[in-house]
């Protein structure tokens, strides 16, 4: 198969950057299929499948240099994987919201009862504002004292796909926030940082020193979740939860969840999560357990 790729590419009217991205593409393919597998219509369907699971455009060049080569070896019936091409790159439909609610509702409680030192304070707020908010990990930790309006317990932040959007902030979280915030005061106390410029989480480990500076998503996430092969137990393990069990985004999907059982109004639950389509916000319908209900009704007799 080698020879008929080599023979392919240098066929191939495109620049140099392109054959080389088809080359790759061909050799993931031998990889694959093996180098002896015939060119036909199934061959062509066990690669499509083992690549089912990376990006989409990464697909669509690869697939380019396999029908290419098939192509031009006249090889396959085109007609059948023109509908195998179809069948693996259609669009998903909507999957509905899957995760372990008693668990995040578990590391939630423990966390609100932390107390004590910079990390248990910090730890407390960052995860109640996640709760209590709907902010991604990384909106959060992107957040300045300066963008939340403390009276109001609000903020106006630019979140994803560069949008403006308004974020609400429950009383706990606010609290947990100033108290947090209070301690902090002995970190740099001369700091030429302007109040207005400082994060709202920092960093208190030992390459931070006594200096005010913001914590990155994934060391605000290796708090919460730890890292066994650095030795860090976090909040996760220490509420007795597995931390396989809680996902970073699972505090998002806690925040929408409980909105939406709380008024059982999609359109308002997709305004306070900020999503886009609410489509994506009817993905969490099958919490409110009206189904449950009427299901229980109809075959157990429940009323």
């Amino acid at each position: 198969m080698q020879t008929q790729i080599n023979h392919f590419l240098a066929t191939l009217d495109r620049s140099q950057n392109t054959v080389n991205t088809y080359r790759y593409g061909l050799q993931r393919f031998v990889l694959i299929v093996g180098e002896d597998a015939p060119l036909t219509t199934e061959t062509y369907e066990v690669f499509l499948a083992a690549i089912k699971d990376f990006s989409p455009s990464t697909k669509q060049i690869w697939r380019s240099a396999v029908l290419g080569l098939y192509t031009f070896c006249k090889a396959g019936d085109l007609t059948e994987m023109k509908g195998i091409t179809k069948h693996y790159t259609r669009k998903q439909g909507k999957r509905v919201v899957n995760f372990n609610r008693d668990a995040v509702k578990q590391v939630i409680e423990y966390c609100s009862r932390l107390s004590g030192d910079l990390l248990a304070l910090r730890d407390r707020a960052f995860v109640l504002t996640l709760a209590d908010t709907g902010l991604r990990i990384s909106e959060a930790c992107a957040l300045k004292r300066g963008d939340i309006d403390w009276q109001e317990s609000r903020a106006i932040i630019i979140g994803k796909g560069n949008k403006q959007a308004v974020i609400r902030f429950s009383n706990r979280s606010i609290q947990a926030m100033r108290e947090y915030h209070i301690a902090c005061a002995s970190i740099e106390p001369a700091t030429r940082i302007p109040l207005k410029s400082q994060p709202v989480f920092a960093r208190h480990d030992i390459r931070a020193s006594k200096k005010i500076k913001p914590i990155s998503a994934s060391g605000m996430w290796t708090a919460i979740k730890g890292d066994p092969k650095q030795g860090i137990k976090g909040r996760i393990e220490e509420a007795g939860v597995d931390r396989e069990l809680v996902r970073v985004h699972d505090f998002r999907h806690y925040f929408v969840t409980m909105t939406y059982l709380a008024k059982g109004n999609l359109k308002l639950s997709q305004e306070l999560a900020r999503h886009n389509s609410i489509d994506t916000t009817s993905r969490y319908a099958h919490f409110s357990g009206e189904a449950d209900i009427a299901y229980d009704e109809i075959f157990n007799k429940k009323k």
